[in-house]
């Protein structure tokens, strides 16, 4: 995907109504093919609904992929919500051969963290999240260090420990995964800094967002901001991404850049560095939650 401008991204963030209690968005992929649009909107008329909002792309109008997004009301939507879900499955999902979702508006994503000792991206999530900014419920932060559990715990946030010790990484995943298991629905990487397993990923049974401390692809391995000092590189970035098993090439959901020149130190390369993640991140989680992100293979639709 083309990288968003801070225009685009502030758009996307006030695009859509406040959340209701009687609004609904509905995600449908399928293969592309005459009707689609008409068959969504008419089956929600004919149920009493009104559409407040709807986005939609084809990858090709001619053998392509379709995906849409809509928002929709319902003046009694807890009364008809599972007959709506139903409905929409056996008179329009099934005969177009889709994938869909819906979700209510007011449904809280329930969110669990993973970090080690960097602490901007953590941080900066808790705190939306307590300004209510963040439409979603931060349930869990879980380290393989003990640093930050007083500033995860002076918000009320419970904190574990699940240190990753040489030769025992299979332990400490099965000890996260005990944390994990149904709780959760979107587990995020704010700088967690251990590669998880290709086991971890298949049992977690959610997806996982990371963030990436470069506009991928960039500098690989270890301390990117001297590479890139070393380089006179005049951008910097960040990437957030949801996890696979193939390192830091999942579908990317949100890039930014920012410009530097060659006085720029590492301490300042680093400074702007965490800017640039702390926005980033917040955005692509936001995103997720609002469901605004639909995957395509390797890379996604973001309406």
């Amino acid at each position: 995907m083309t990288p968003r401008s801070t225009v685009d991204a502030a758009r996307l963030a006030t695009a859509a109504p406040p959340d209701q209690p009687n609004t609904a968005r509905m995600l449908v992929t399928c293969a592309d093919r005459p009707g689609i649009v008409a068959a969504v909107s008419g089956f929600l008329h004919r149920h009493g609904a009104n559409v407040v909002q709807s986005d939609q792309y084809s990858t090709d109008a001619r053998g392509g992929r379709f995906f849409m997004r809509t928002v929709f009301q319902h003046e009694d939507l807890g009364g008809v919500f599972d007959t709506l879900q139903a409905g929409f499955d056996r008179e329009v999902a099934s005969p177009f051969g889709m994938s869909f979702q819906l979700r209510r508006s007011t449904t809280r994503p329930r969110i669990a963290i993973f970090v080690s000792r960097y602490d901007h991206c953590l941080l900066d999530l808790i705190w939306r999240w307590q300004r209510g900014q963040l439409p979603a419920d931060i349930g869990l932060v879980v380290s393989n260090h003990p640093d930050l559990r007083g500033a995860v715990e002076a918000f009320g946030v419970p904190f574990e420990h699940v240190p990753v010790r040489p030769g025992h990484k299979a332990q400490a995943e099965r000890r996260q995964l005990e944390l994990l298991r149904g709780r959760f629905d979107l587990l995020v990487l704010a700088r967690y800094m251990q590669i998880l397993s290709a086991d971890f990923l298949s049992a977690v049974e959610m997806p996982a967002v990371n963030i990436h401390h470069s506009f991928l692809p960039a500098f690989a391995g270890a301390k990117p901001y001297e590479q890139a000092q070393r380089r006179g590189v005049k951008l910097i970035g960040a990437t957030a991404h949801y996890v696979t098993e193939d390192l830091d090439e999942g579908p990317i959901i949100e890039q930014d850049v920012i410009r530097v020149s060659h006085r720029a130190t590492v301490p300042e390369l680093t400074r702007l560095g965490a800017d640039i993640e702390r926005a980033v991140l917040s955005r692509a989680v936001h995103w997720h939650c609002t469901d605004r992100v639909l995957r395509n293979g390797t890379t996604t639709v973001i309406f």
